[in-house]
């Protein structure tokens, strides 16, 4: 297990605020982010939770956020 294995989707959503995201819509069981700047949104599954690692790897890199500042947001929001 890694260390963003075990972010639950209420920690996960309080994180993606911290970084000035806003939730666009839902479908499906999915929920869509996004800000200014991003070139696509940032996606994750509502019904699975803590979201899988892989999930918010890819969603670091979509923010456009280096690992040490999500790390950060990780101690703030524990």
């Amino acid at each position: 297990m890694g260390k963003y294995s075990n972010i639950t989707i209420k920690r996960y959503k309080r994180i993606l605020k911290h970084f000035g995201l806003s939730k666009v819509r839902s479908h499906k069981g999915h929920e869509m982010w996004w800000k200014e700047g991003l070139l696509k949104n940032v996606v994750f599954q509502t019904h699975i939770d803590p979201i899988p690692e892989f999930v918010i790897c890819n969603n670091i890199d979509t923010m456009r956020v280096s690992k040490q500042e999500f790390d950060e947001a990780l101690r703030i929001f524990k």
